[in-house]
């Protein structure tokens, strides 16, 4: 099969030769969910780089997420798409299928820019039949935050798996001076199930197969069950969610929690809101030098284990002007990398690691670029080089469940019901045993369609 470029190249040359010319698009559109005014700021700016380059203007237009979905169905319809649009993981399959997105540009930019230069699973989120439906851009790992003096003092392993967790509990939990964790257990919190799938996803555990839903395998489940029953039972009583967690982490009376990476700022003492109670000083980054973070977990069924993530893609559109959308998105992934980092860099880690040149040299700009909010500090500063690439390190076992499938539709389905948070808590509060739960798991999963 002829390639995209041989045929603009075939095609270019043949118009020249007739004393042709070549029209190149002047504007490009850029949908972008980065809506919040300092942050457009920043895509309005690498915009501005990108036309200096080019010539090619981009106007830049932001789009609430909650809306993003009937936009581009919409404007599928009417034949009129931008030519770019910032997105997340649940929509890269679905538009691919649907025609909405340019699966060939995407992966021809891929692989221009070098497909082994990107994190591996944030890559095989979004693939396709002979190659990806959109260019992963940017992400983050839900992370196991932990304190790691303690863990040193006492020759523990890094809380890395169940079995790592458990002999921690055992070691540190000595309420209420100290909780071994503090787990999720407020059953109408999306933050509830997205612990809840991270844990069962470290077991190798999936409501979801290529078909739709998979029953739950039961010794895989169990497992979970029992380790998710013991950290809550090392937990505080009550209807626990991020809230109590941060709370009791800042103040020193927790040794472990999960929480997404939006914390680290936070645990250093630069946002105001949110500050460290562990000495009297709210500005001390001294909780942050004692803290260490897990990102990859697994389970006794599931030895590579798994990290839960969010992954955000540039999708080009089959209604763009393609070889202007492909440089876009070549540049905002190349030279002008960092600055699409920088729009969020605690929230934003570096699925492309680096470039033909320098192979880390996008994590080492990242790691260097500033976060906070009442206060700023690169993350160089904050926490040591192995902390730093452990967080980077998630993108590799990135996952989500139904996404390998086609069923992540499905999948948000069975996790929004919150039958999964209901029945886990009432096996927590010991209403049910551990098979009974999974029984009754599989009953109430397989009616959700």
């Amino acid at each position: 099969m002829i390639g995209r470029k041989t045929f603009l190249a075939t095609t270019i040359a043949g118009a020249l030769a007739f004393g042709l010319s070549v029209a190149q698009a002047d504007t490009l559109r850029f949908w972008t969910t980065e809506e919040q005014p300092e942050r457009l700021a920043k895509q309005e700016e690498l915009a501005a780089a990108f036309k200096d380059k080019t010539g090619i203007e981009v106007n830049v237009i932001p789009v609430s997420e909650s809306d993003l979905g009937t936009r581009a169905t919409a404007a599928f319809a009417a034949g009129d798409l931008p030519d770019v649009i910032y997105h997340t993981l649940q929509y890269a399959l679905p538009w691919a299928e649907a025609g909405i997105l340019d699966t060939e540009a995407a992966t021809e930019v891929f692989e221009n820019l070098g497909a082994g230069t990107f994190a591996s699973g944030a890559a095989a989120m979004a693939a396709v039949d002979g190659g990806i439906a959109s260019v992963p851009v940017d992400g983050w790992t839900q992370m196991v935050i932990y304190r790691k003096d303690l863990f040193e003092e006492n020759g523990l392993a890094a809380p890395d798996s169940y079995e790592n967790i458990l002999a921690a509990v055992e070691k540190l939990h000595n309420p209420p001076e100290m909780f071994a964790f503090v787990s999720a257990t407020k059953i109408d919190e999306n933050f509830m199930s997205q612990v809840l799938e991270h844990v069962l996803l470290a077991n190798g555990v999936s409501p979801v197969g290529a078909d739709g839903f998979t029953p739950l395998d039961e010794k895989k489940t169990i497992e979970a069950l029992d380790f998710y029953k013991a950290i809550s039972k090392a937990s505080p009583p009550g209807d626990l969610y991020w809230k109590q967690s941060r709370e009791l982490y800042f103040a020193g009376k927790a040794a472990m929690i999960i929480w997404s990476p939006f914390i680290l700022d936070e645990l250093a003492g630069l946002r105001d809101s949110a500050p460290p109670t562990i000495t009297d000083d709210p500005t001390s980054s001294e909780l942050a030098s004692k803290t260490g973070v897990v990102t990859t977990l697994s389970g006794p069924s599931n030895a590579d284990g798994a990290a839960w993530a969010d992954i955000r893609y540039f999708g080009i559109t089959n209604d763009a002007d393609t070889e202007a959308a492909m440089q876009f998105v070549e540049f905002s992934m190349d030279e002008g990398y960092l600055s699409t980092l920088s729009i969020a860099p605690e929230g934003k880690f570096p699925i492309r690691r680096g470039n033909k040149d320098n192979a880390t040299a996008f994590v080492d700009g990242w790691a260097e670029l500033p976060v906070g909010v009442d206060r700023k500090a690169a993350l160089t500063d904050l926490y040591d080089a192995d902390t730093i690439k452990t967080i980077v390190s998630g993108l590799d076992t990135a996952s989500r469940w139904g996404v390998k499938e086609g069923q992540l539709s499905l999948a948000s389905k069975m996790i929004n019901s919150q039958v999964i948070n209901r029945l886990v808590r009432e096996y927590i509060d010991d209403e049910r045993d551990a098979a009974a739960t999974v029984t009754k798991l599989n009953e109430e999963l397989a009616k959700i369609q």
